[in-house]
């Protein structure tokens, strides 16, 4: 009988480095002898990267409402659950996701859709697939917006206030801190190879050691 794998997110607002944390954390895990498939959100098949595109970059002069952003996103998310999660820990690989339910949670809740109905969507969407172990990158808002300005892309998210960010910040420090045998907090702030280090260390003492 094959044992499941285990899943792991990364959760973040903008500019945390989720991105950089992923590519490092991958390589170390692989290195370990771990059969690894590296995913992200939304996304993750064909049909969940076009409601990606339509989600993160609308036509020019049009916008979702939070609930349609919640709707599309999760029906991306039952695609990317049955067609490339499910299967890959049934199959004893390791997942590695960039985004998952909650920043589902934190982004529309932050757009003003209820957590009820949030977390209803959720329960019903994610089955099986919830996540062993999310990292959750943390920083200040206003000393990680000059990352996000370096990067040269943006998208609806990136794009709205500050206010918007620190709402979506206390949001991740919300659910880190109601489910604290699942998230683990690391400094933004730190070099990536310290972020590396938590990361590794978390992975370790949670799952290794479980």
């Amino acid at each position: 009988m094959t044992t499941r794998g285990r899943f792991i997110t990364v959760e973040g607002g903008e500019g945390t480095g989720k991105s950089t944390l992923i590519r490092s954390l991958a390589e170390a895990l692989e290195a370990d002898g771990n059969s690894l498939l590296v995913t992200r959100e939304p996304g993750g098949t064909p049909l969940a990267e076009e409601v990606r595109a339509l989600v993160l970059s609308p036509p020019e002069n049009e916008h979702w409402s939070a609930l349609a952003e919640a709707l599309l996103i999760n029906a991306a998310r039952a695609d990317h659950v049955e067609k490339k999660i499910l299967p890959a820990l049934k199959a004893g690989e390791w997942v590695l996701c960039d985004r998952f339910a909650d920043s589902t949670l934190v982004y529309q809740g932050a757009g003003g859709v209820s957590e009820d109905v949030l977390l209803a969507m959720q329960a019903e969407v994610t089955r099986k697939a919830r996540p062993d172990l999310t990292l959750v990158l943390d920083g200040p808002v206003d000393k990680l917006l000059g990352r996000r300005a370096q990067r040269g892309t943006s998208d609806v998210f990136e794009a709205r206030p500050n206010s918007f960010h620190e709402e979506v910040r206390a949001g991740f420090l919300k659910i880190a801190e109601r489910e604290p045998g699942r998230c683990v907090i690391i400094d933004a702030l730190q070099t990536p190879a310290a972020m590396l280090k938590d990361a590794r260390r978390a992975v370790r003492e949670r799952l290794v050691a479980a």
